[in-house]
């Protein structure tokens, strides 16, 4: 993160304080209680040190948390919910993002989804998406330094109801692997959708989710083989050497064609050590398991589900 260049003293000290504990946001209110004027904010903003998002709302741009890191969508956040006001939260895909769930791509760096009251809902704020949802307050919490969001159950059941099927699929299986929802609370989550618009079909798709998928990646290939007929016997099968070792845990085992399924998603971005240690896992698994065949898909591979169909099929021939 950034520093201010100048060291600030008195009331504009005390202000950035504030945006420093709220991912470089300020809003008017804050900045007068601690003193600072509206000729101190128009010095800033002419300065270039802080910008106007919204209306009395202002960021502190030495302060603004790199791009692509998660304190800046939180800051954007902020942003918004100073903006809208107290009762404001974030919800749907940016509460998904806040809470990590996997799956949705990668934020664009300006839009927030936010649910305000719903006498609110028809205002039109550029950089944010209002949905005015009913939502319980013990459905809302509060993460990081202030920042209001919807629960995972609550967030989850908002987002899969306007994405596609593998998108959905994947969000439930990261938020069950992660633990942030269990599987007991599913019935109670699909009872709530109902009546919802797309609800018939997200009901559906719960019966494909599985929390030992380990990413996206995992899921939408696993996803591609259930629906060519060739659904993987085993997710994280489990390899041991002739000591009982554990040589590796392997993401996806089809019993009759012995075949291995490695989903290669991370590994683009190892370093050196991890590749190493990549070669002598698959190394080792030969050397003990010599019948079984390895196929590795990457994301690119999405675009083709002939060919991961085909990998697999051709292996039991």
């Amino acid at each position: 993160m950034n520093h201010v260049s100048q060291r600030p003293t008195g009331a504009l000290a005390a202000a950035i304080g504030t945006a420093r504990r709220q991912y470089g946001v300020i809003s008017w209110g804050q900045a007068h209680a601690h003193g600072l004027r509206q000729a101190g904010i128009r010095r800033q903003l002419r300065s270039g040190q802080w910008v106007r998002p919204y209306r009395q709302v202002y960021v502190v741009l030495p302060l603004l948390p790199p791009p692509g890191s998660p304190d800046r969508l939180r800051s954007s956040v902020m942003a918004a919910q100073l903006a809208l006001g107290p009762r404001s939260f974030a919800g749907g895909e940016t509460a998904a993002l806040l809470w990590d769930m996997q799956g949705l791509p990668p934020w664009d760096g300006r839009e927030v989804h936010m649910v305000i009251p719903a006498l609110g809902a028809q205002r039109h704020v550029t950089g944010i998406t209002l949905h005015s949802w009913y939502t319980l307050p013990e459905e809302v919490t509060e993460i990081g330094n202030g920042i209001r969001v919807t629960r995972p159950g609550r967030t989850l059941r908002d987002t899969v109801l306007g994405v596609d099927r593998d998108t959905a699929v994947c969000l439930m299986d990261s938020a069950l692997q992660q633990g942030l929802v269990g599987w007991e609370e599913i019935p109670a989550l699909e009872e709530a959708n109902r009546g919802r618009r797309g609800c018939v079909d997200v009901r559906r798709w719960w019966t494909l989710a599985d929390p030992r998928s380990q990413s996206a990646l995992e899921t939408r290939i696993r996803l591609i083989c259930a629906d060519g007929g060739l659904p993987p016997d085993e997710l994280q099968r489990r390899f041991t050497d002739g000591q009982g070792r554990t040589i590796a845990v392997v993401d996806f085992w089809w019993e009759g064609p012995r075949l291995i399924g490695e989903a290669d998603g991370l590994r683009a971005h190892s370093g050196p050590r991890s590749l190493v240690r990549d070669r002598e896992r698959q190394n080792d698994l030969q050397r003990w398991y010599p019948d079984v065949r390895i196929a590795r898909f990457a994301w690119q591979d999405l675009s083709r589900p002939g060919y991961i169909l085909a990998t697999v099929a051709d292996a039991g021939r």
